[in-house]
């Protein structure tokens, strides 16, 4: 997460290109969404005595439970992505690359607000983010898979999500106060909807969706010296300390 805030730090708008990042949890790790306050969500002792890590993301949204997934981040300007409509088109313009890579691997994958029957509620608040669906979070066969979230700042849009391979959302379940079993139910992973694979072997197939999408060609690279930069500070004041990760109060 220090590493994502760092990128989002680090980009100027008027110069620099586009980051993709893909990378993957270890430990597993609840994730709180940045105005989310830990002891009011998560059931700390459990927490405490699994050993399970906390930490807090640079975007909104519900509690995410880390473990067996690819996640990725991306960082651009507005003008560097095809035309949205609105900040909430947005999603749409910047998963549609998610679409893509999950039908490339045979899922019948739809947005929620073209898949999900007439008069469901899209858009309702939950502290368990796996519980609510928004418009354009993706559905795998009719359950969502994943999760994706956006920060944006002046001419910097920043977007992050996870694709699962292995259900883990009843076991972060668990560590949640409160913990009906229907928040869980409605998920899905790559396993589930039949495609065993590791993270390795998928990241291919993300790029080569991402590429074709936005008609981009992508080159690897490191942390340049001021995402270091940002990094270390970030890491130094923010992210080893608990005032951040659980109560979200910045140095």
């Amino acid at each position: 997460m220090a590493i994502d805030e760092a990128l989002l730090r680090s980009f100027d708008p008027a110069s620099s290109l586009p980051v993709l990042r893909l990378y993957g949890w270890n430990p597993p790790t609840l994730s709180l969404g940045r105005f989310q306050k830990a002891s009011e969500v998560l059931d700390l002792e459990r927490c405490c005595a699994d050993g399970v890590a906390i930490v807090r993301r640079v975007t909104g949204g519900g509690v995410i439970y880390h473990a067996d997934e690819l996640t990725y981040s991306l960082v651009c300007a507005p003008e560097q992505i095809p035309t949205a409509t609105s900040i909430k088109d947005s999603f749409r313009v910047l998963t549609g690359f998610l679409l893509a890579f999950y039908r490339a691997l045979g899922l019948d994958a739809a947005y929620a607000v073209d898949a999900c029957p007439e008069g469901t509620r899209l858009g309702e608040r939950t502290a368990f983010c796996f519980a609510g669906r928004e418009s354009f979070d993706i559905l795998a066969n009719g359950r969502k898979i994943g999760g994706n979230a956006q920060r944006r700042l002046k001419g910097i849009i920043f977007q992050h999500g996870s694709i699962p391979l292995l259900n883990r959302a009843g076991i972060g379940l668990t560590y949640m106060r409160e913990q009906s079993p229907e928040h869980a139910e409605d998920t899905a992973s790559l396993v589930e909807c039949g495609v065993n694979a590791d993270r390795n072997c998928l990241i291919p197939e993300m790029t080569s969706a991402f590429s074709s999408y936005f008609d981009a060609a992508l080159v690897s690279d490191t942390l340049s010296e001021r995402e270091q930069a940002d990094l270390e500070e970030l890491l130094l004041n923010r992210y080893t300390k608990d005032s951040w990760n659980l109560e979200g109060v910045a140095e």
